[in-house]
């Protein structure tokens, strides 16, 4: 098996991990820039999609978003990400200045 296939049997089974990173990372850089709540709600949705993924996907193409059981994992990943944007959807100011 030559690299480029090996890589390209990685990217199918570690593929849903990337785009909850992608999603994490943008919404990092929304944080960074002063704009906490779009960064924060970016969060929750990262953690919903896990869990959407965790539950469509077969075992063999979830790749690294299994860590427990199928239900367990997406009744964690949902429930922090209903949290996190409930949470997001409650930040009134812009940033964390005082005054």
């Amino acid at each position: 098996m030559s690299a480029a296939q090996r890589l390209r049997a990685r990217l199918r089974t570690h593929w849903p991990l990337l785009v909850v990173l992608a999603t994490v990372l943008l919404g990092l850089q929304r944080v960074v820039t002063e704009h906490w709540r779009e960064g924060s709600a970016l969060f929750g949705i990262a953690m919903l999609a896990a869990a959407g993924m965790r539950l469509a996907l077969p075992p063999d193409r979830v790749g690294l978003l299994a860590i427990r059981g199928r239900h367990a994992d997406a009744l964690i990943y949902g429930g922090f990400g209903v949290v996190v944007l409930a949470l997001a959807m409650t930040i009134t100011r812009g940033s964390l200045s005082v005054g």
